[in-house]
């Protein structure tokens, strides 16, 4: 009989869920999620700093203004990245809306680890913003309250242990890659290379975890040898459209062709587990820049740039890991060049063709639909 009661209930509390667009799914909480916090983070901060150190070339009063620039993306990240996070879960408009106070409080009070409280806290608010979004005759104060107000009591409580959690794990990576650096550069490069290519947001962790340092230059060079050695092996396929779509845009576009035959992962993946040690032991390779260039790879050339830039001028999260500007040799810039573009292409073009040879990979695998 209690089996029988239930049942309505459930149902009941599912069909409501559907009608307010509440997914608790992987999909929705892990993937779109992380996807929209990374955009969110490009288009602030990351873009910002990009500018600002631009400026810092750039003569007189136009210098100023573009340095200043990073100034206020630093300043609003918080709230880009939760609004950017409640547009990709399918938020309504007066929760997207009202995110930006729910990101700008729990970035602050996540201090160090800010972005990874961003992301709970702004999940909360909009869970809570949706289950009452367009139920009352006075959604334009009742969402927004409700979306404001769960929103910033969840940072109060659970920013700080968060903020203080994300900095002591990518803390923990960083000296463990200080202490190990051939075994973490493997490991890193492979891990967040292959984070990248999935449907998954590299950029994301590498900011959630302020992954800078020897750690983030193993990361860079596992994305890069993604997005490069991808875009290489797979141009018999997909010509020049393939080698600009994968190459500076998202290796994530063979997803689907990885799931059908995983095994044509290895190339690249291979190329990531030799670029991250000579990145970390060889070149010393240092991401000194904001931590979300480290998940980027090649995209819009990211992650390179952001090691530029952080020679020059080294974010925030640098500075607190004692990181501090510096002079590029000519060995610095062969590292850069090396790890982050020609052994990837000349690695996994190679193993490609010996996989090619021995049947492993077969014509059309790596084909793409890019009209």
């Amino acid at each position: 009989m209690s089996e029988q009661t239930n049942a309505p209930a459930k149902s009941g509390i599912r069909r409501y869920f559907q009608k307010q667009n509440i997914e608790l799914s992987w999909d929705r909480i892990g993937i779109q999620a992380l996807s929209g916090m990374a955009q969110g983070l490009f288009a602030s901060l990351l873009i910002g700093t990009i500018i600002g150190t631009l400026g810092m070339f750039v003569p007189g009063a136009a210098g100023e203004f573009l340095s200043s620039i990073s100034d206020y993306t630093k300043a609003i990240q918080g709230a880009a990245m939760a609004m950017a996070i409640g547009y990709s879960v399918k938020a309504d408009p007066f929760i997207v809306y009202s995110l930006a106070t729910v990101g700008y409080s729990s970035n602050m009070l996540g201090g160090a680890g800010g972005p990874l409280a961003v992301y709970f806290v702004a999940l909360i608010a909009i869970f809570f913003g949706k289950l009452v979004s367009k139920r009352t005759p006075i959604d334009l104060i009742v969402t927004p309250a409700v979306t404001i107000l769960t929103g910033v009591l969840s940072s109060a409580v659970l920013a700080p242990p968060i903020g203080r959690a994300a900095s002591s794990l990518g803390t923990v990576i960083m000296w463990a890659t200080e202490q190990q650096p051939f075994l973490m550069g493997i490991l890193i490069s492979v891990i967040m290379g292959v984070i990248l290519t999935l449907p998954i947001s590299s950029a994301a962790i590498c900011a959630a975890l302020n992954l800078v340092g020897l750690a983030g230059g193993a990361a860079v060079a596992g994305c890069c040898a993604q997005m490069v050695g991808f875009a290489v092996c797979t141009y018999r396929e997909n010509k020049l459209n393939g080698l600009s779509s994968i190459g500076l845009g998202t290796s994530m576009l063979l997803v689907s062709n990885l799931l059908k035959k995983p095994v044509l992962w290895a190339p690249p993946t291979i190329a990531a587990a030799i670029t991250g040690p000579i990145a970390t032991c060889l070149f010393h390779l240092q991401m000194n820049g904001t931590p979300i260039s480290s998940g980027m790879g090649t995209c819009g050339l990211v992650g390179p740039i952001g090691v530029v830039t952080g020679w020059f001028a080294p974010s925030e999260a640098a500075t607190a890991a004692g990181l501090t500007a510096l002079s590029p040799t000519a060995m610095d810039w062969l590292g850069l060049i090396l790890v982050c573009f020609v052994l990837p292409a000349v690695l996994s073009w190679a193993i490609s063709e010996f996989m090619r040879k021995r049947g492993i990979i077969e014509p059309g695998d790596y084909k793409l639909n890019l009209e």
